[in-house]
């Protein structure tokens, strides 16, 4: 059994690789090491991942992951090895945006994007990243992502920079007071998942011109800033996330707004992940 895993800041997707076919996918909560600890991850992979596993022990873990720089990756291998009972050297620890350029580009030279929870970017040369412009977080970037949508949003919203009725119907569907919004974003716990929850709001108003502004501009912000740094003239760009595939159209919208080509654009790098790891030389 081989396990490939692609983490992001709210889920983890595991796909369960047998006899070099994939045989089912689980998700778990999301496993970070700039906002988890150690124990926390472990507490996690083993509440939720080990026990459906029934037993079996991987020969193999290849975990991709939102944070996993290689000053905090060890932080997820030992977690892993602890909580699954397999050795660190058959636990591979790559970030989320390696995972990313292998599963939109394959073996291939390219622009790997990611536009979740949050967002990230890189030029790729078929192996390795060569590239990277930093994401910096979404207080200070990650555009494009969920999280500076909802930011960009309730931002907006108790501005009173949207149509009156789009606050009412934003504070009555989520059942949240502005005081809530202040207390959810500066003093509880993970704040870029509370904000990326609120942009399928976006997604139901996306005919309203100022959503759709805000929306188009927020990736053209993310091609600006990030994509345009690479050999974009050259290279498509390739998209990978929940925000790029919802919002496809958008995202279409800005890349023609900036002269920028796009490629591939998956919901999720899994797929294309398992078929490199099994295409591997």
């Amino acid at each position: 059994m081989i396990l490939i895993a692609d983490s992001g800041s709210t889920k983890t997707d595991w796909c369960v690789v047998e006899d070099g076919n994939l045989q089912r996918t689980i998700t778990t909560g999301g496993l970070n090491p700039y906002f988890q600890t150690e124990e926390e991850m472990g507490r996690e992979v083993a509440g939720s991942l080990a026990p459906v596993l029934e037993g079996g022990t991987p020969e193999a873990v290849h975990f991709y992951g939102a944070g996993c720089t290689p000053e905090k990756a060890s932080l997820v291998s030992r977690a892993l090895a602890t909580a699954l009972h397999v050795p660190a050297g058959r636990i591979e620890t790559r970030s989320d945006l390696l995972a990313a350029a292998r599963a939109l580009c394959g073996h291939q030279a390219g622009i790997a994007c990611i536009l979740g929870t949050g967002s990230n970017s890189c030029q790729y040369d078929g192996r390795d990243i060569m590239y990277n412009v930093s994401p910096l977080g979404f207080i200070l970037g990650d555009e494009g992502s969920g999280a500076c949508l909802g930011k960009l949003l309730v931002g907006d919203l108790l501005k009173g920079q949207l149509p009156p009725g789009l606050k009412a119907d934003f504070l009555r569907q989520y059942a949240l007071a502005p005081a809530d919004i202040i207390e959810q974003v500066y003093r509880r716990p993970f704040p870029n998942r509370f904000l990326a929850s609120l942009s399928p709001f976006l997604a139901r108003h996306i005919g309203e011109p100022g959503i759709r502004r805000l929306v188009v501009d927020s990736f053209k912000a993310f091609l600006c800033r990030n994509v345009m740094h690479y050999d974009y003239r050259r290279h498509e760009a390739h998209f990978t996330g929940s925000i790029a595939y919802y919002y496809k159209e958008q995202l279409a919208e800005a890349a023609r707004e900036t002269g920028i080509r796009l490629g591939n654009i998956l919901r999720s790098p899994l797929e294309g992940l398992v078929e490199y790891h099994l295409s591997r030389p």
